[in-house]
């Protein structure tokens, strides 16, 4: 169920930003935030969002303090602030979902995620939209590790938290050129938008880095912003220590899935056979060498150099065939942004 504070659309009178000749005139910008347990800070958010933006979508994910009612009594006079009210609270995920699907229903060009604590600064909507608006990049999401500075305020456990996710990251959604994936101040081309399986993504806190990963198999092109967060007196919905115990099994699950849908069934080539040999090979040595080093020990006879010989060799090598893989993976990283042929695709098609 959804209400509007006043009116859906939003038409600037200073100046528009545009696409491309080829793709449109005007460009239709909108911004997706999940509300829940942010009643003390939505108004200061609200407020600063740049005019140039037509929709604001504000999810109400069940909140407790009524976050959507309050947004319709205090921004009623704002045509662009439109209220999705969920029936009960699904996630993070589940609400930016919601506003992704009307934005998306509404003809919206361009979507920004934006959080509603306060953290992200809304004037910075302009650079991130730049990307998109270049014809650059399909998606573009902030980066907080820039500089020493972005960091200032972020809890000691956040920062080496947030360090080993993204790590992780790297490998289950082959964006190795991408840091901080719990980043959720973000912006998707719309048309790729309609490209992604909304339906499989995840409905917590993991939306973000899942988001990656369906990005990856599109071969969307994707790419960071320097951004600064603003720390006040909010508190995160996010429990790190959660994250750590959760996030490690998602990321092996996106992993093994992005390895067979690029390396085997869309394609086959001599990395997919060194990952194959390597993750047989090392394993083999390690286990062998365990097993000798065991039986040396209780025998109390040295282990030969031909049994020292047949567990270090397929280490070695084993390490090298992923190694090779590794180097292949950061190589087809996506660069071209699909959204500019998906653009070519349509503008043939209807002519």
């Amino acid at each position: 169920m959804s209400s509007s504070a006043a009116g859906k659309s939003h038409t600037t009178g200073q100046h528009t930003t545009a696409l491309p000749a080829a793709v449109g005139d005007e460009v239709k910008i909108a911004v997706v935030i999940p509300c829940y347990k942010i009643k003390r800070h939505i108004g200061g958010v609200l407020s600063e969002i740049p005019a140039d933006v037509h929709n604001i979508y504000c999810v109400d994910d069940a909140c407790p303090q009524s976050s959507g009612a309050f947004i319709l009594s205090e921004f009623a006079a704002d045509p662009r602030v439109t209220v999705i009210a969920r029936s009960s609270n699904g996630g993070v995920g589940a609400a930016v979902i919601s506003g992704y699907e009307r934005a998306m229903e509404d003809g919206m060009d361009i979507v920004i995620k934006l959080d509603g604590d306060g953290q992200m600064d809304p004037a910075l909507i302009p650079v991130l939209i730049r990307p998109l608006l270049a014809g650059t990049a399909d998606y573009v999401k902030g980066n907080r590790y820039y500089s020493p500075e972005s960091l200032r305020g972020m809890p000691m456990i956040r920062k080496l938290g947030n360090t080993g996710l993204s790590f992780l990251s790297k490998l289950s959604t082959g964006y190795w050129h991408l840091f901080d994936p719990t980043n959720g101040y973000t912006a998707i081309d719309a048309r790729v938008l309609r490209l992604l399986p909304l339906s499989k993504l995840h409905r917590g806190y993991f939306f973000e880095s899942d988001m990656l990963f369906r990005l990856n198999l599109l071969r969307a092109c994707a790419e960071d912003i320097p951004m600064n967060a603003r720390y006040a007196d909010e508190k995160s919905q996010l429990s790190v220590s959660r994250a750590l115990l959760t996030f490690p099994f998602l990321h092996l699950r996106n992993l093994l899935k992005r390895i067979v849908y690029n390396h085997f069934l869309r394609n086959f080539s001599i990395a997919s056979v060194e990952l194959l040999l390597g993750s047989f090979l090392l394993p083999f040595g390690v286990i062998n060498g365990i097993l000798s080093w065991m039986e040396s020990a209780s025998s109390g006879e040295p282990a030969t150099a031909g049994t020292v010989m047949l567990a270090a060799l397929p280490v070695i090598v084993g390490v090298q065939f992923l190694l090779n893989y590794l180097a292949y993976d950061f190589s087809i990283v996506p660069t071209r942004p699909i959204s500019n042929r998906l653009a070519m695709h349509f503008t043939r098609r209807d002519s």
